[in-house]
């Protein structure tokens, strides 16, 4: 920006179009948040042991295998799924959890079929995960290297345990990192260069 000025003050230099992309007072907020997405359920992709609700924005692990149709990109065997959305430039969004839950970033093409490490999220070079527990986060795992995340970045004293993670993605940094959110605080817990 001071060079911008600096040149504007030049009365070599003339600026007849200044446009900044994406624009709004939504991207002049600090922080993560202003590249919030909303994800999608990719309901051809769903487990038969997870149950939507919510309006598919709610899953929950059953013992009862739901009646979902055939479908060739059906994970069969993982109580696992995808969501619909591509992922492009910078995208961020929050988890609540209760119980034990792998969240996860894939990429689309990830095998759905089977009970091999090619199908489960963070046991190939196709997926990341972060596995979390009432306790709070405590791995994340990439092509089958699982890596503990430090008690002072995952704990949080009881009283202000939310469950909560976060994901940014970094397409054109080739970045995925995982948050913790207490208090609407970001708490960093790892980063994966992709």
């Amino acid at each position: 920006m001071k060079l911008l000025l600096a040149g504007l003050k030049d009365p070599r230099w003339r600026l007849d179009t200044l446009r900044l992309e994406p624009a709004g007072v939504r991207w002049l907020t600090p922080g993560l948040r202003k590249y919030s997405c909303q994800l999608t359920i990719d309901t051809n992709t769903v487990n038969t042991n997870l149950q939507l609700s919510d309006n598919n924005r709610k899953v929950t692990y059953v013992e009862g295998v739901q009646s979902y149709p055939d479908h060739p990109e059906r994970f069969d065997v993982h109580p696992q799924l995808l969501c619909r959305n591509g992922l492009t430039g910078r995208c961020y969004w929050e988890v609540k959890w209760r119980g034990r839950v792998d969240i996860s970033v894939s990429y689309k093409g990830i095998e759905g079929k089977g009970d091999t490490y090619d199908c489960r999220f963070g046991q190939n070079d196709q997926s990341w995960r972060l596995r979390c527990s009432n306790d709070g986060p405590h791995s994340v795992c990439h092509n089958k290297r699982e890596t503990p995340i430090s008690s002072s970045s995952s704990s949080s004293s009881s009283s202000s345990v939310s469950n909560r993670a976060a994901v940014y993605v970094d397409c054109l940094a080739g970045t995925l990192s995982f948050y913790r959110v207490s208090s609407d605080t970001l708490i960093h817990l790892h980063t994966f260069k992709t």
